[in-house]
C-alpha cells in the first residue's frame, strides 16, 4: 500500500502517476467524510455524499502543485473544498427559491418535503466567517472537524498543536456557534 504522504508530495512535484495512485487510497476516505456530513444535513437534501465527493475532488484536481505536507494537510483542504461546495450548493438553492428556474409545486409535496428546522449551511458559513475573525485558528478546526470529519489527532496534526488543544478548541468553538446560530438569523432561534 503506498504512503499517501509521499504521493502527495510527489504529486506536488507534477508527478501524474502519483495524482493516479493517490486517488483510489483517498476515495474511499473522503466518500466516508461526505457521507457522515449528509447523514447531519435534512431529509430530502439534493446533494448525495458521492456528488459532494466528486465536487471536491474537482477542485482539488485544479491544486496541482501545491506542496501538500501530510495527508492531514490533504484532507484539511479536501473539508475546506467540501465546505465550499456545500456554500456554493446551498446559495443556489436559495437563489433558485427566489424565482430562477421556478418549478410549481403542490401544497401537499411541499409538506411532505419540508424538515425540522435546522440551522442552514449558509448561517453555519457565516458564523464560521465571524469566527474566524474572531480566531481563525478555531474556525479552521470547526471547518476539519465537521465537514472534513478528521479526528482530534488529525486535526492537531494538521495544524501542529496539541490534541489537547484542539480538543479544547473545539469546544469554544461549538459552543460559540451555538450561541451565534441561535440569535442570528437564518440560524435555529
Amino acid at each position: 500500500m503506498p504512503d499517501v504522504t509521499e504521493l502527495l508530495v510527489a504529486w506536488g512535484r507534477g508527478d501524474e502517476q502519483a495524482f493516479g495512485a493517490l486517488m483510489p487510497e483517498v476515495h474511499k476516505e473522503l466518500h466516508r467524510i461526505a457521507e457522515r456530513y449528509m447523514a447531519s444535513e435534512r431529509p430530502g437534501h439534493d446533494l448525495q455524499a458521492t456528488a459532494l465527493v466528486n465536487e471536491a475532488y474537482l477542485r482539488l484536481v485544479d491544486w496541482k502543485h501545491i506542496r501538500w505536507a501530510d495527508r492531514a494537510h490533504f484532507f484539511a483542504m479536501a473539508a475546506n473544498m467540501m465546505r465550499r461546495v456545500l456554500v456554493d450548493h446551498a446559495r443556489r438553492r436559495d437563489r433558485l427559491k427566489r424565482g430562477g428556474e421556478v418549478i410549481h409545486v403542490s401544497l401537499v409535496d411541499a409538506a411532505r418535503v419540508a424538515g425540522p428546522a435546522r440551522a442552514d449551511v449558509l448561517a453555519l458559513n457565516d458564523a464560521l466567517d465571524r469566527l474566524e475573525r474572531v480566531d481563525p485558528r478555531k474556525s479552521r478546526i470547526v471547518e476539519m472537524r465537521f465537514f472534513g470529519g478528521l479526528s482530534l489527532e488529525e486535526t492537531a496534526e494538521a495544524l501542529h498543536v496539541s490534541v489537547a488543544t484542539v480538543r479544547r478548541d473545539w469546544a469554544f468553538a461549538r459552543a460559540w456557534l451555538f450561541r451565534e446560530l441561535r440569535t442570528t438569523p437564518g440560524g435555529t432561534g
